[in-house]
C-alpha cells in the first residue's frame, strides 16, 4: 500500500513540509510505503475548462506537474494533500494543480486515480486561515467520491518556521493520529477487497437548473 503526500507550498523543507513529514513517519511507522511529491516553485497553469481532457484522458497541458502528478496517482492508495495559507485560503499553485489534476480525471476511467481512495488534507499557518483553507481543500476529496480522513482536530499545524511548528505539539500530534487513521482505513479496505467486499454504485444523475 503507498500514500502520496502532495506538499503544494514553493518552500519544499518549510513549515507544509514539516507536516507532512510528521504523518508520513508514522504511515512508514504502520507499514505504509510513501512518496513526498513536491509541486515545486514553476508556474502551474490554472484550468481554462477547454474540456480537452476527457478526449485525451489527462489535462491538455503537460509542460507541468499535473499529469505527473495523476500518473503516480493511479498506483497510489491513499493521499494527503498539504498547502500553507495564504490570505485565509490555499496556495494560488496547489489550486491550479488541484483543479486539473481532479477535473482531468473526473471522466471515464480517468476517474480511477481517485475515486474510492482515502485522501486527507493538511494546512500550515503562522497563525490563523487554517479552517477556511481546510473546507477549500476538503472539497475536491468530497466531490470525488473518497472517503475524507481525519483526525482528533483539524489538521493544521501552527508556526512561522518549520522549528516553530515542530513546537505544536498539538499539532504534531494531530498529524500523527492522521497518519494512523490513514493506515487504519488502509489495511480495513485490504481487508475487504480480500473478503471480496465491493462498492455499490448508482448511476450518476446531472441536473442543470436552467432550462
Amino acid at each position: 500500500m503507498k500514500v502520496i503526500l502532495v506538499n503544494g507550498s514553493p518552500n519544499k523543507n518549510g513549515c507544509t513540509y514539516t507536516a507532512l513529514c510528521e504523518v508520513e513517519k508514522t504511515l512508514n511507522d504502520e507499514g505504509i510505503e510513501t512518496e513526498i511529491f513536491w509541486i515545486k516553485t514553476k508556474p502551474i497553469t490554472g484550468c481554462i475548462a477547454c474540456m480537452k481532457c476527457g478526449e485525451k484522458g489527462q489535462c491538455t497541458f503537460d509542460n507541468d506537474v499535473v499529469n505527473e502528478f495523476v500518473k503516480k496517482a493511479y498506483d497510489a492508495d491513499g493521499f494527503v494533500f498539504g498547502s500553507p495559507v495564504y490570505y485565509a485560503g490555499a496556495n494560488g499553485s496547489v489550486v491550479s494543480f488541484l483543479d486539473r489534476a481532479f477535473y482531468s480525471n473526473s471522466h471515464g476511467d480517468g476517474a480511477k486515480a481517485f475515486k474510492n481512495k482515502p485522501g486527507a488534507v493538511v494546512c500550515s499557518a503562522r497563525r490563523a486561515g487554517t479552517t477556511s483553507t481546510y473546507d477549500q481543500l476538503i472539497k475536491y476529496l468530497g466531490i470525488s467520491c473518497m472517503p475524507i480522513i481525519s483526525s482528533y482536530y483539524w489538521n493544521m499545524v501552527h508556526g512561522n518556521t518549520p522549528e516553530e511548528v515542530l513546537q505544536d505539539e498539538e499539532g504534531l500530534s494531530t498529524m500523527r493520529q492522521l497518519g494512523r487513521n490513514m493506515a487504519f482505513f488502509l489495511k480495513c479496505i485490504e481487508a475487504g477487497a480480500e473478503k471480496g467486499l465491493t462498492l455499490r454504485e448508482e448511476p450518476k444523475a446531472r441536473t442543470n437548473f436552467i432550462r
